[in-house]
């Protein structure tokens, strides 16, 4: 019984070194996809520069070069969700665990369910209509509906973009924090009052979100900081958009 214990206790150890091990490397990639990601964002700064200026084919090298990096990007985020997908899963067998082909295998399978045509990412998306309101803002772009422009362009890749639970824009918040869960964002003061009321486990305050929230799961991660801050950049234009909705409807 004693080996028996034992051998369950090692296993448990080495799955929990595994694991934390994953965890730890998944944090550091999360910090060079926020470097990739700022760098996606100032590349879209410097193509609507250009198509002010004009620069037709200048803007359109440098949309070629955002695919690539936006690949690259895509590559990076799938093999990070891969490492703490093994870290997951792993339980150590009597065969020595072939951690290489363990790793290929989680690769392929989140690469399985990204998207694989690059030219209809979100960040692909925002791009081109960035450059394309810099001569033709409230206009559809080519090949789309005037209704279009209303679901698109005040696009962003914030779930929400006010505190469920103070009610203030995610761009006036003092700690924004993020679920880990299901990605919506709160003010911290407020969100860890909320969990505390309902003794530290309790459903997401966004409505119709089913996910559950604890403290230890709900961050300010790398991300987030850059895209309150594209938000914020681009909360003038979403404006406008909205306000010519408004007449429209009129």
């Amino acid at each position: 019984m004693a080996s028996t214990s034992n051998s369950n206790s090692n296993s448990t150890g080495v799955s929990e070194r595994i694991k934390s091990a994953a965890t730890i490397m998944n944090s550091e990639n999360q910090s060079l996809l926020a470097e990739l990601r700022k760098s996606l964002i100032m590349m879209k700064e410097i193509g609507v520069d250009l198509e002010r200026d004009n620069q037709s084919r200048m803007v359109k090298e440098l949309e070629n070069s955002v695919v690539e990096l936006l690949s690259t990007y895509e590559k990076c985020s799938n093999f990070s969700s891969a490492i703490q997908s093994v870290g997951n899963i792993y339980e150590p067998q009597e065969e020595l665990t072939d951690f290489e082909k363990l790793l290929d295998n989680e690769v392929a399978k989140v690469s399985e369910n990204s998207s694989s045509n690059l030219q209809n990412h979100s960040i692909i998306r925002q791009f081109r209509e960035a450059i394309w309101n810099v001569h033709h803002a409230g206009q559809p772009m080519p090949g789309e509906e005037q209704e279009d422009v209303v679901m698109t362009s005040t696009q962003c890749n914030l779930l929400n973009v006010t505190c469920p639970l103070s009610g203030k824009p995610v761009t006036e918040l003092a700690e924004p924090v993020r679920s880990t869960e299901c990605k919506h964002v709160y003010e911290k003061v407020a969100i860890m009052q909320y969990l505390k009321s309902k003794r530290s486990r309790a459903q997401c305050p966004v409505a119709a979100c089913p996910k559950m929230l604890q403290p230890e799961k709900v961050i300010s991660d790398p991300f987030l900081p850059i895209e309150i801050d594209e938000l914020r950049k681009t909360s003038k234009h979403s404006v406008r958009i909205q306000d010519f909705t408004e007449v429209d409807a009129d």
